[in-house]
């Protein structure tokens, strides 16, 4: 029987499915003749299931990498449920539960394995399946790999190295939202070649697009109106912050609609409790931040509402991909105003460093010798860089050919005994007791757990590192003790023996800025898109290479609503007043604050490091001009300082 054969009785008799939906078949081909692929399939056009039935056919594991916690729980279970051994190892599993999925894997008993790929930064993960033969490595999200991506991670850069030296067998990226420079991108980091790249086009006859550029007070009133309207069924309301979740869900509530607001600030219970009972409700309305949505597979969402803008295309793209997963006519409305594009706008420019702690990081690091490790948390509050900015800019500088990543590794571990030390310790050899308890009595006690830290360990003693973290995973792997290893640190090696500090500083700004530019770009997209009088279906496909010449027919716009422009904000001027905070702020001289983008960040409400550190956040002034553009208040600031 042919593979695809023997794949299609798969999906029927495990998975309970007819046939493949388009791409599927033409991905697990691909996979199964031993060759990688990249998959561009629309959201919801069934991507689990390219490393699912495979997962099923091939020698050895399959390990499926995905940032959502959420999704990786669903699936497990899922699979579980068709009697797949599959296990997740994330950051919500308890110790036991923790040390009975790495058995499973030590054992050879799991199809499929579910990390984050913060995981795979682990010294001790590689090190549990370094030894286990893996069929495929199954990369979800994967545009977050391209920097020319709407979600830059810089940890994903580093998968392809891995799956190099882990021999994987093959290697399957997923991604919903890749314009064609993003897929080139994905295809040529893991060597995928052209004729093995599937993409199935996203369009969606049965979603009708409206978009509607409006007043600041005019749209809480539109969209009550639109609630009133909309098709009977579940529908999602997109909002930009937290607090605008709660107070448009206070507003639907008093209007007499089963509104609820769902954001990052609830508590995990709460939110799962909200989840499940949209799952079950055939009305529930949810206002949410991006938080929620990502690995949400419910087939009758009948309208989803843009009360914000989102932050560009790829976002947009997602999110009204969740309406009508089961074919069934579904109204996708965007509400813009331009205050909207402020605020998005400034979380771009907010993520920019300084020049000054670029040059201050980029110095430290590279002076530390020509083998180094670093804290990222550590960094972050020594040069008052955002921690996923940190991690942006030293994989920047492995991009600039300066540095290169020998491994993370952790720092300290701390160990709890199930049984008392010295009974641990009798039963092995003479040596080998020795070894373990010098091991033991190298550890700082405390009332319950003992605190070490490995590398200083390791050279008192006068042994190898490795040994000693072995030997306590061996032990933790027995069940004589728990195991909790903490203070990531990442290893490099520097490849430049008199790096020039200000031409690499002034690339990497250069790289900021770009990035920065992307994404209020990105912004500016979606201010055109609620603006313009064609087809915006045809508008948004073509943005990912996907043209639709004819119109959709079915849009606001081919239906012959015609918008008017976006009704622009006043323009701004510093009045006195604000000209005088801004000379205040550098008259204090407050280290946090000593930088114009410092204070500008400050003024617009976007906290650093070092303002929460300092608990400027809470000072009456933090987010003073949180409505005016952060090019503006930059530009103030900037003229406060000398010289200026």
């Amino acid at each position: 029987m042919a593979d695809l054969d023997r794949a299609r009785l798969l999906l029927r008799e495990t998975f309970g499915f007819d046939d493949f939906r388009p791409g599927q078949a033409a991905v697990i081909d691909c996979l199964l003749g031993g060759r990688s692929s990249l998959a561009v399939l629309p959201t919801g056009g069934g991507k689990s299931l390219c490393y699912q039935v495979p997962a099923l056919m091939l020698d050895g594991l399959t390990l499926v990498v995905s940032p959502l916690i959420a999704l990786m729980k669903d699936q497990v279970d899922a699979m579980a449920r068709r009697g797949v051994a599959a296990a997740r190892l994330d950051s919500s599993l308890d110790a036991d539960q923790d040390r009975a999925v790495r058995d499973a894997v030590r054992d050879g008993r799991l199809s499929l394995l579910y990390v984050a790929p913060e995981r795979l930064a682990s010294e001790r993960f590689v090190r549990l399946i370094s030894g286990r033969p893996i069929a495929l490595m199954a990369i979800d999200e994967a545009h977050c790999i391209s920097e020319w991506g709407h979600n830059f991670r810089p940890e994903y850069l580093r998968l392809a190295r891995l799956a190099a030296d882990l021999r994987v067998g093959r290697v399957l990226a997923l991604t919903a939202t890749a314009t064609p420079a993003v897929a080139d991108d994905v295809a040529r980091a893991f060597e995928i070649a052209p004729e093995d790249v599937v993409r199935v086009p996203s369009f969606r006859p049965n979603l009708e697009l409206h978009a509607t550029p409006c007043r600041p007070d005019e749209r809480r009133g539109l969209l009550v109106d639109r609630i009133r309207a909309r098709p009977p069924g579940p529908a999602v309301v997109y909002v930009t912050l937290q607090r605008t979740a709660e107070e448009v869900a206070e507003a639907l509530v008093a209007e007499g609609f089963p509104a609820v607001a769902y954001h990052a600030g609830l508590g995990d219970e709460r939110r799962a409790e909200i989840q499940d009972a949209f799952m079950a409700s055939d009305d529930q309305i949810i206002v949410a931040t991006i938080a929620f949505g990502m690995g949400i597979d419910k087939a009758d969402i009948r309208s989803i509402l843009h009360y914000n803008l989102p932050k560009g295309p790829e976002n947009y793209a997602q999110e009204i991909g969740r309406a009508g997963r089961d074919g069934l006519p579904s109204r996708c409305e965007l509400l813009a105003c331009d205050e909207d594009v402020t605020t998005l706008e400034n979380f771009a420019y907010g993520d920019t460093p300084t020049g000054e702690a670029i040059a201050s990081l980029t110095a430290d690091v590279l002076g530390r010798g020509e083998a180094f490790d670093a804290s990222i948390h550590t960094l972050s509050n020594d040069h008052d860089i955002r921690i996923l900015v940190v991690r942006t800019l030293l994989t920047y500088l492995e991009l600039e050919g300066v540095i290169a990543a020998t491994g993370p590794f952790y720092a300290a571990c701390r160990f709890r005994f199930h049984r008392p030390p010295g009974a641990v310790a009798s039963g092995f050899d003479p040596d080998r007791a020795d070894f373990l308890r010098r091991v033991f009595e190298a550890a700082r006690v405390g009332r319950t757990w003992h605190t070490l830290d490995p590398t200083a360990a390791a050279e008192a003693l006068g042994e190898p590192r490795d040994r000693i973290i072995k030997a306590l995973e061996y032990l933790e792997q027995q069940g004589d003790l728990i195991l909790q290893p903490s203070d990531l640190r990442l290893g490099y090696r520097r490849l430049v023996e008199n790096p020039d500090l200000s031409r690499i500083t002034a690339s990497l700004a250069d790289r900021f800025r770009s990035a920065e530019a992307r994404e209020v770009d990105r912004v500016g997209l979606m201010r055109a898109y609620a603006s313009q009088e064609g087809c915006l279906a045809s508008w948004l496909l073509s943005y990912f290479g996907e043209p639709l010449p004819e119109g959709c027919g079915r849009c606001g716009r081919c239906l012959g609503d015609h918008p008017r422009p976006l009704p622009p904000l006043p323009a701004w001027s510093p009045s006195p007043s604000d000209r005088s905070l801004a000379a205040e702020l550098l008259r204090e001289g407050h280290d946090a604050l000593r930088h114009p983008r410092q204070r500008a960040r400050f003024l617009c409400g976007l906290s650093s490091p070092a303002t929460t550190r300092s608990k400027l956040t809470r000072d009456r002034r933090f987010g003073a001009l949180s409505g005016v553009p952060f090019s503006r208040v930059l530009r103030l600031c900037e003229e406060a300082s000398p010289g200026a």
